[in-house]
C-alpha cells in the first residue's frame, strides 16, 4: 500500500509585472484579500479606545499628540469601533467587499449594526 496522495488542481499562472499569479477556475471561491491598511487602523482604533477607557489619556487630543497624528484623523479612525462585529470579523478574514476601504470607513456612517450592513 502506498502512503502517497495526489491530488490535481486546475489552476493557471499569469504573469503581472513580473510577478506570477495564481488564477482559480471559474466557480471557485473567490480569494480573500486581506486588507492590511484597513486591519492596521482597526487595531489602531481599538488600542486606542483601550488606553481613553483605561484612563491613561484624559482627552482624544492628548493621546493623539504622544501618538503624533491629528486628533481629528483620530477620531475618525475610533469611530471604526462603533462598527458591528459582522463586518469587523469580515475586514479581518479578508471578506469584505471591494468597496469596503480605509477612506470610506472614516466616512460617516449610522450608529446601528443592522443598518451598517
Amino acid at each position: 500500500m502506498s502512503d502517497i496522495v495526489s491530488v490535481h488542481i486546475p489552476i493557471t499562472l499569469h504573469r503581472r509585472g513580473g510577478r506570477k499569479e495564481i488564477q482559480l477556475p471559474p466557480g471557485a471561491p473567490p480569494k480573500r484579500e486581506i486588507d492590511n491598511t484597513l486591519v492596521k487602523a482597526l487595531a489602531r482604533a481599538f488600542r486606542w479606545k483601550r488606553m481613553l477607557d483605561a484612563g491613561e489619556f484624559a482627552t482624544i487630543a492628548e493621546l493623539a499628540e504622544r501618538e503624533g497624528i491629528a486628533s481629528s484623523y483620530m477620531t475618525r479612525v475610533l469611530r471604526l469601533t462603533l462598527l458591528a462585529p459582522v463586518i469587523v470579523e469580515a475586514i479581518l478574514d479578508g471578506r469584505q467587499g471591494p468597496g469596503v476601504t480605509l477612506a470610506r470607513m472614516l466616512e460617516p456612517f449610522p450608529l446601528e449594526w443592522c443598518a451598517q450592513e
